[in-house]
């Protein structure tokens, strides 16, 4: 049975530490909804009713589109272990680029990875959880380092170009593009 809570609390952040993957769901008035995986250390629980997450160039930029026009979000957890459950949590969001004030306070809670783009800023409005009964044993065999590695071996001027030329979404939404290069680790 489903149960709602107004912020996370100390078994919801254990239980979201221990995930290597996540999903964010988006949508806008008009067009697709974005369900997209997330995995690498890039999740943060800043508080109870603040999380955050490290975003890396990738296929699109939908998340950031949709954010910006819609501001609606929702985080999906779940645990692949015991015991069974899944985490919801719903809330608005914002991107914050490495040129936008707030950059350096979010930044600061994360190693920053190569192609880092974006990090985006969540406020918690509600904490879902359920079963989880209907999820299979899994276990991490590994991350995939491909995305950091191709992300390694660019040239940061071609990457800089790459992004700045990717101002909309797949359904034409904006999109503000990153104006700097990130090594990272």
């Amino acid at each position: 049975m489903a149960e709602f809570f107004d912020a996370l609390d100390d078994k919801h952040v254990a239980m979201i530490e221990k995930q290597p993957v996540f999903f964010v769901a988006t949508a806008a008035a008009e067009g697709r909804i974005n369900l997209s995986p997330k995995g690498y250390d890039a999740f943060r629980v800043l508080s109870p009713a603040r999380v955050a997450y490290l975003d890396l160039g990738g296929s699109g930029n939908e998340t950031h589109a949709h954010l910006t026009a819609d501001g609606r979000l929702t985080l999906m957890f779940c645990n692949f272990q015991q015991p069974a459950l899944i985490l919801r949590i719903y809330g608005t969001g914002k991107p914050v680029l490495p040129q936008d004030d707030g950059w350096g306070e979010l930044a600061e809670h994360f190693s920053m990875m190569p192609g880092t783009r974006q990090i985006f800023d969540i406020a918690v409005e509600s904490v879902q959880t359920s079963c989880g009964w209907g999820v299979p044993f899994m276990s991490l065999e590994g991350e995939r380092e491909t995305l950091k590695k191709a992300h390694r071996q660019q040239d940061p001027a071609a990457w800089e170009a790459k992004m700045a030329g990717r101002t909309t979404s797949i359904d034409g939404l904006p999109t503000r593009p990153t104006d700097r290069y990130i090594a990272g680790e």
